[in-house]
């Protein structure tokens, strides 16, 4: 890297140039996401000092009890995004229909759908937590409020990806389609500077992650790829490590960082996987291919999939390109003869 401090708003002016018939807005956009998850960054690092902690009396859209900063999460995001003229629809994993903008503010050509506080289970015990968004262009007329239609949209229609992990630093990444960059949280300017340029996840990696305590729920093929990967044999790299935080956003960053693999199969309890597609499987996966990985639903590309409903779940396979292809050759019953463990 050369010596200059490049922002986030720098970099994104700077990619816009390449574009002559840019406007600007998709910039704006992007301020408006970076400033709520400043606003959201604070709050996270505050929480045990402010009364941000513990759970509402609220269940939300998805029959999850309803953490005090999930509300704030949201909020904070819809009120960054309503009024700006940049959207003309929102969509939160923790609503049940489209947020409509307020009639007094003006459309934009923009729809974002966003998870506000993902792995937000596990922000009393400290744990890293994230925001994940979605940006696609609206497919309705302009000048009308955006329907649910603009979101039913597959994932290669993203215009933009990208989450914020909130863990020892604040770090923003991103892709519009033209590789993966991270930005990472100043404190002492509250800019996000670049700090990872044109991320690269490994080929192969040494991780996988997976709550095995749903071992006995999954399908036969999973379970003969789990022990196959735990078996020991140096000439193939195993055993892999087994690294689970239970907050998506932080094991996909670590992944995606180091090389991995991330599962969440379908399982007798949820035939259907548990993450959401628009919320959670979309924008990881257009950045983990930017990022030279891969991303399945265990049969098709999860960015193929055309979406039937606001609030799809999807199971999840997602990490480095040979991991996800050695996980789909057990899928397909075309997996290596299993050795005896040395």
């Amino acid at each position: 890297m050369s010596g200059k401090i490049i922002t986030l708003t720098r970099h994104i002016i700077e990619e816009q140039r390449k574009y002559p018939a840019a406007t600007g807005k998709f910039t704006d956009l992007m301020n408006d996401i970076a400033f709520a998850a400043k606003i959201i960054s604070y709050n996270v690092n505050k929480a045990g000092l402010l009364d941000v902690l513990g759970e509402t009396d609220n269940i939300n859209v998805q029959g999850e009890v309803v953490k005090k900063l999930d509300t704030f999460a949201h909020e904070t995001m819809v009120r960054a995004l309503d009024h700006n003229g940049h959207s003309c629809a929102l969509a939160s994993e923790e609503e049940e229909n489209v947020i409509e903008i307020p009639d007094e503010y003006p459309l934009g050509k923009y729809v974002v759908a966003f998870d506000p506080l993902d792995g937000s289970s596990n922000i009393d015990a400290n744990v890293s937590v994230g925001t994940i968004f979605a940006i696609y262009h609206r497919v309705t007329p302009e000048g009308r409020p955006g329907t649910v239609k603009d979101f039913l949209q597959p994932g290669y229609k993203q215009v933009c990806a990208g989450y914020v992990i909130y863990g020892s630093s604040t770090m923003l990444v991103y892709t519009t389609g033209n590789g993966v960059y991270g930005f990472t949280l100043d404190p002492s300017y509250g800019e996000f500077v670049l700090s990872h340029p044109d991320i690269k996840t490994p080929k192969k990696g040494k991780i996988y992650s997976v709550n095995e305590s749903y071992y006995g729920f999954w399908d036969e093929r999973v379970r003969q790829y789990i022990s196959y990967i735990k078996q020991v044999d140096g000439d193939s790299g195993r055993p892999m490590n087994s690294r689970y935080i239970g907050s998506l956003v932080s094991d996909f960053h670590r992944n995606l960082l180091y090389g991995g693999i991330f599962l969440y199969p379908p399982s007798t309890k949820a035939p259907s996987g548990k993450l959401r597609l628009l919320y959670e499987a979309n924008p990881l996966a257009f950045i983990v291919e930017q990022a030279g990985g891969k991303a399945i639903d265990g049969e098709r590309r999860i960015l193929d999939i055309v979406p039937e409903k606001l609030h799809q779940r999807v199971p999840l396979y997602i990490g480095s390109a040979e991991d996800v292809d050695l996980l789909q050759t057990f899928l397909k019953g075309k997996h290596p003869s299993q050795k005896a463990a040395k």
